[in-house]
Parts: C-alpha cells; structure tokens; sequence
C-alpha cells in the first residue's frame, strides 16, 4: 500500500509541467561531479536566448505586446510554445523512469492524461480567444461584477502560480545538483534571475521565443535518443519490447496494468485534477491571447497536441529500451550492483541510456535541455502572475480602468522582480521540505477554483456574481482543506499518526462541490446584479461564437 502511493506521488510529479519530480526522488539525490560539458551547452542556450530578448524588447512597447506578444504569434508558433510547457523535464526523466521501472503502467498514464488535454482544450480554446484580452479574469469577469470576480479569479491565479512556482524552483535546484554537479542555491537564483530578465524585458514575445526554442531542442533530443536506442534492436520496437520482458524482474507483467491501478479513487481523483486542472492554469490560458484569431487558436491546440503525442510516445518507448540498455550495464548502479540503486537516483534512466548510446557529449547536451525546460515553464509563470497584479488588481479593480500603459507595464516589471525574488526565496526555504502535496494542492486548485468558473461562465447563462463567488471559495477551501488533512501533509509534514482525509488528491471531491454551490448559490440568487449577470450572456455568446469586438493583433 505505501509503495502504490509512492508511485502515485510519483505520477503526479511526472505528468505535470516543469520540474515536479523533485519532490522526494530527485531531491534525494546526491550532488554529482560537476558536468562541463552540460554547463558549456546551457550557456550557448542562455546566450541565444538572451539575444532574442534583447529583439524581443524592442518590439515591447504596449501591455497588449508585454502580455501577450501584442496578438502576433501565429497558431503553428503557439503550438510549439504549448507543448513547450508540456514537454517537461519532469515527463523526460519521471515518466520514462516509470516506464522503466512499471513497464506499462507508465504508458497508460501518459496517454490517459494526453487524451483528455486536446478534448478539454478544443472545448475552450476558441471561446477563450475571442472573450479574453490578457488574462483568465478578462473571460471570468465579463459579465460579472468585475471588482468582486477579478479580485477573486486574480487571487486564484496568484495561488496556483506561486504553488507552482515553489515545485519549479525546487526542481530546478535538486535537477541541476543531480545533472551539472553546480550548488542547489546557485541553480535556484540562476533560474530566478533568467526568469525575471526574459519576462522584464522581453515580455511575451520573448518567453513565447524561449518556449519555442526548448521544445524544439526537446523534440530533436528525444527523436535522436530514440533512433540511436532502437538502433541497438535493429531499429524493431517489437525486439525491444521481447528483450525487456526477458530481462525485467517482473517478466511479462511489465506488458499489464499493474499497482498503479490499484487505488482507482486516487487514480481518478489525480487524473480530473490534471485534466481539469490543465484548463484552468493561468499561464496555459494566457496562451490563447497570443494568437490574432480563434482559427489561429484552433491550430495551436492541434500543433500542441501532435508534439505532445509524439514526445509522449517517444519518452514511453525509452523507458522500455532503457530497461536492456540501462538496466543491464552495472556501469550505471551504485557499486555495480545490478538491479540495486541507480547513479542519481531513480528518474536518472533516460540520462544514463543517452550516455550509453550517445556518449558523454550527448549526456550534456540532455542535461542542458532538461534544464532549459525549466526556465521556460517558471517564464511563463511569472508572465501570469504579474498579469493577474498589474492588470487585474491594479489597473482594473484599484484604478477601475484609469491607469495608462506606461503606468501598468511599469506595474507589471516591478510585479516581474518581486515575483522572481519571492521564487527564489521560497526555493531556497523549501530545499529540505517535502514538496509532494504542493503538485495535487496546486492542480486541484486549478480545477476546483478556476476551471468551474471559467466554464460556467463561457457555457451557462445562469451563472451569477454571486454562485461564482461562493462556488470558488468552497473549490479552493475545500482543495486545500483535503489535501492538508491528506497524509502527504497531515502525516509527512505535520508528523500525525493517521490521515484525516485518506486519499492523495482532492480534485475528485473538491471540484464537484464547486460546481454544486455555483450552481446552488447562482439559482437561488434573486439580486438585481444577477438579472444583470444573466442579461449579459446574449451578447458574450455572440462575441465567443463570432469573434465580434474581440482584441485584434497588434501592427509590428
């Protein structure tokens, strides 16, 4: 029963973007000798990107560039930068160690939760572009009161970013001592000050560029590490698969479901939280914006969805070479022991299976990548964060509309640096912290505070200030109520004896509850601002089906 919640844990870790894995593995690890290779390479990539920030800031002249690239970016660009937020190191080392370690178990859970992004994306994606100017409050708060929902859908946004905020810094930190050999602190300000540098003056034209680049070198690095490991099988997947069986400890059970299926409520429960909690991130939503028009926004969903796919794939089948290629080499187990702890730890098997298929330079070239992803992720992050403050709750709710460009982007740089300090100092605080909870608080937040409103909004013309108010507070109190009372923080954390709530993730009780007070809170509601609320929904569903008064790009 533990060993399933570990690997449940793990899971989490795994599918969600950035760096989550972490948690406990990674952050487990010992720090290696320092790899120069991998540093030399990360510096050509800072170097480059650093260049497109400099032209990026150059064509940063208004909040509509700033925010969302001033509407330029084209759907196949978009797509890209996406599944730049996808491709994560996270799912490179965690979900291919799963797959090396489980054998299927791995590949269910990619797919299941690949399947469920393009449905919920492609339900949303066009609405979003058409309603939204730069934020997930723009959509919220249409035809709702807009002091009380943006401040509210602000403050939800600010959450789930600086949860997640904390899972990146701490990823960055344990991945960088696992792969560069460089100091946990050192990792955690290098990261924090890139950020801040990209979002400062680049605004998102340049996190969209740098987004774009990682998962261009993401796509290349698996590609090529799947065809040098398939040539050791004559290039058959069927050989490697044959070969697996017979060496893994488990036989021909690594071809079935195994513990992960065990614990089907947890199963169900981490799943609607990444699937939900997909659609109600912030800095995924901000996406939608970058786009000059719904079709553009359609083609960015089927861009991120292909790439997404592949790579899911890609990483899957190298779990499953990796157990011949690395799980027979004693070169890469502590002491040479076979079968015993692997060198850095359990994520490091797709690491050591470029290493032995591609040499030390190859190993380099992967770590730099793994890094870079990071950087793309808390980039966009902090682009979110510091939209929900500058343009939510200073512009719209404390100058109710009166503030000037200069006056809200300068807002939204100062937002940029505090956020980039606070990341740093809550990576550095957390070092020695067990961070797995923070993966389920942050995406059942996500599903249980943003998506409910998000989608009722867009979807049902009864939906009042009121029921979204109230409904939002019980999905977040309630998802964070459930996961302290959980044992990753009620019996890992605070040291208690037994878990008050018993299951790991909260999404699958804390989201249907935000959606019944939102839909009790708004039927009973009988305000003259609901009739208002009401009123309002013939003209937003114009404008979402037809596009009419939408934001249009910016001329460059």
């Amino acid at each position: 029963m533990i060993q399933r919640k570990h690997l449940l844990a793990a899971l989490a870790a795994t599918l969600v973007g950035g760096a989550a894995l972490a948690a406990d593995a990674v952050g487990a690890a010992q720090k290696q000798p320092l790899n120069l290779t991998a540093i030399g390479m990360f510096f050509i990539f800072v170097v480059a990107t650093m260049g497109i920030t400099y032209w990026a800031a150059s064509r940063t002249k208004s909040t509509a560039d700033f925010y969302t690239a001033g509407g330029g970016i084209t759907g196949f660009q978009n797509g890209l930068a996406i599944a730049g937020d996808y491709m994560s190191a996270a799912t490179l080392l965690g979900l291919s160690a799963m797959t090396f370690s489980k054998g299927l178990d791995g590949f269910i859970y990619a797919i299941g939760f690949f399947v469920g992004w393009p449905v919920i994306l492609f339900l949303m994606a066009e609405r979003l572009r058409n309603l939204g100017k730069f934020t997930f409050a723009d959509i919220a708060s249409y035809r709702l009161d807009q002091g009380t929902i943006r401040t509210f859908a602000a403050f939800g946004s600010l959450t789930v970013v600086c949860f997640y905020l904390i899972v990146q810094m701490v990823g960055a930190g344990q991945l960088i001592k696992l792969l560069f050999g460089l100091d946990y602190a050192t990792a955690v300000v290098v990261v924090g000050v890139l950020m801040v540098v990209y979002v400062t003056f680049g605004g998102m034209i340049a996190t969209t560029w740098v987004q774009i680049i990682k998962a261009c070198l993401m796509l290349f690095g698996g590609t090529v590490l799947l065809f040098l490991s398939l040539s050791q099988f004559g290039f058959s997947l069927e050989t490697a698969a044959q070969k697996a069986v017979e060496v893994h400890k488990d036989g021909i059970k690594i071809m079935g479901t195994g513990s992960l299926m065990a614990d089907p409520i947890t199963a169900v429960s981490l799943s609607l939280g990444l699937v939900f909690g997909t659609a109600g991130l912030p800095h995924i939503m901000m996406r939608f914006f970058t786009v000059p028009n719904a079709k553009e926004a359609r083609k960015s969903v089927f861009v991120a969805s292909g790439c997404i796919g592949y790579f899911f794939m890609v990483v899957c089948a190298l779990g499953l070479m990796a157990i011949v290629i690395v799980g027979q080499n004693p070169e890469f187990y502590e002491g040479g022991n076979l079968g015993g702890k692997l060198i850095g730890g359990g994520n490091m098997p797709v690491m050591h299976l470029s290493k032995a298929v591609g040499g030390n330079l190859f190993l380099g070239f992967m770590s730099a990548v793994a890094f870079a992803t990071i950087l793309a992720v808390v980039s966009g992050l902090a682009l979110a964060g510091a939209s929900s403050i500058a343009h939510d709750i200073y512009a719209r709710v404390i100058r109710k509309g009166t503030a000037s460009e200069s006056e809200e982007m300068r807002v939204s740089k100062l937002s940029t640096i505090a956020l980039g300090v606070v990341a740093v100092l809550l990576g550095i605080m957390f070092e020695k912290q067990n961070i797995a909870f923070l993966v389920g608080l942050t995406f059942g937040i996500a599903a249980s505070t943003n998506f409910p409103i998000l989608i009722l909004s867009m979807y049902w013309k009864g939906l009042t200030t009121r029921g979204a108010l109230l409904g939002g507070l019980a999905g977040l109190i309630s998802a964070v109520s459930f996961v302290v009372l959980s044992k990753a923080v009620w019996v890992v954390v605070l040291g208690n004896a037994a878990p008050i709530f018993p299951y790991e993730q909260p999404a699958l009780f804390s989201m249907p509850l935000a959606f019944f007070f939102t839909w009790l809170f708004s039927v009973t509601d009988s305000s003259a601002r609901s009739k208002i609320d009401k009123a309002g929904y013939d003209d937003q569903y114009v404008r979402s089906q037809t596009g009419i008064g939408a934001a249009s790009a910016s001329a460059h």
